[in-house]
């Protein structure tokens, strides 16, 4: 349907611009024609200005007829190049003819007598040869470098669009790795504690429960506010301290500027993550996650650091931060940046995103 309403739209284009072009030159011919004999008011002269008009165009439309199912644009050659200049040379032969011969039978029939005009007096068929020439060669550059034009910019079009889907499959594939990575950490969580204590496991299935059912709703969108990350981060913080008990501290630092930024959802989530998972779980007493969300220089600026060494683990996939990695990415190119260092015992996830 869109296609078709393109070619609608196109060819009315064509057929305004053949209109308005061919009967530009015929009112510009009538301009410049002398008027020495009544050459210019006469009948044949209007007899060959209004045929002209009708054989331009209908030669034109042949030759575009022709242009369009002959000629590939996408694999312009040589080859491509000689079935232009064949179209243009039988073109101008038409046109020459047609022109040629409708006014010499004019002329023939006609009992009008017209005075030519003394610089029209040695004007043959080849001056008209040469005319219609000239004037189907600029017709073809000019519709050429048109088409030409069109098909660039439809080719800039579905190479958007087509980058644009893939990025949003990239996006969803992301974000379909996050539900089944933090579940198993989770529900191993859990099951550590089911033999244990009962309470406890029950509220970390209740926790579980509002995360994932936040991370479900959240699944088909590319930003939310801070806040709302915010939100998932307090609640998963409040899971990991019945594991963690008194081994794990959490601060927050936020800046109230910050909470309405939009930012991919649950990206947050997986640094605070990462700092527990690696950072505290593998300190015996335990540690300090601190999270920090302020301006700098037009860039909002998120950091997650936790107590420990950074020691990744040769059989981890590190799927969290290359997560994290390739969405902003995608997002935001290289204008987002993304860093994870160690410093002064404490390991720092720095996370910055353009707020325009």
């Amino acid at each position: 349907m869109k296609k078709q309403k393109s070619n609608t739209n196109w060819n009315l284009a064509f057929w305004s611009v053949q209109l308005i072009g061919w009967g530009g030159i015929s009112y510009l011919g009538y301009l410049f024609t002398p008027t020495e004999g009544g050459w210019r008011d006469s009948s044949y002269f209007v007899f060959a200005m209004w045929a002209g008009l009708f054989i331009g165009l209908c030669v034109t439309a042949l030759l575009r007829a022709y242009l369009k199912r002959k000629v590939l644009l996408d694999n312009f050659d040589s080859k491509e190049l000689i079935k232009v200049i064949s179209a243009v040379v039988v073109a101008t032969i038409l046109y020459a003819g047609l022109s040629y011969g409708t006014g010499f039978l004019k002329g023939y029939f006609d009992l009008e007598k017209v005075e030519v005009p003394k610089m029209y007096e040695n004007l043959g068929l080849g001056f008209v040869i040469f005319n219609s020439l000239m004037t189907i060669l600029v017709w073809t550059m000019f519709y050429m470098s048109v088409k030409i034009a069109f098909k660039l910019n439809a080719n800039r079009l579905e190479r958007a669009e087509l980058n644009a889907t893939l990025r949003q499959a990239q996006l969803n594939t992301l974000k379909g790795q996050i539900n089944p990575h933090f579940m198993f950490n989770s529900l191993n969580n859990i099951r550590g504690l089911m033999l244990e204590d009962v309470e406890k496991s029950r509220d970390m299935l209740t926790k579980l429960s509002e995360m994932l059912r936040y991370s479900l709703t959240k699944n088909d969108v590319n930003a939310i506010d801070l806040e709302e990350e915010l939100e998932m981060v307090d609640n998963y913080i409040a899971l990991s301290k019945i594991q963690f008990e008194k081994r794990l501290e959490f601060i927050k630092e936020i800046d109230q500027k910050t909470l309405k930024i939009p930012i991919p959802p649950m990206i947050v989530q997986l640094l605070v993550e990462n700092a527990a998972k690696h950072g505290i779980s593998n300190l015996k007493e335990g540690g300090t996650i601190k999270l920090i969300a302020k301006l700098v220089d037009s860039n909002l600026q998120i950091c997650v650091s936790n107590s420990g060494k950074l020691l990744i683990d040769s059989r981890s996939t590190q799927l969290g931060l290359n997560n994290i990695k390739q969405r902003l990415q995608l997002l935001y190119g290289k204008a987002a940046t993304f860093s994870l260092e160690e410093k002064n015992d404490e390991v720092m996830a720095k996370i910055k995103i353009p707020l325009a």
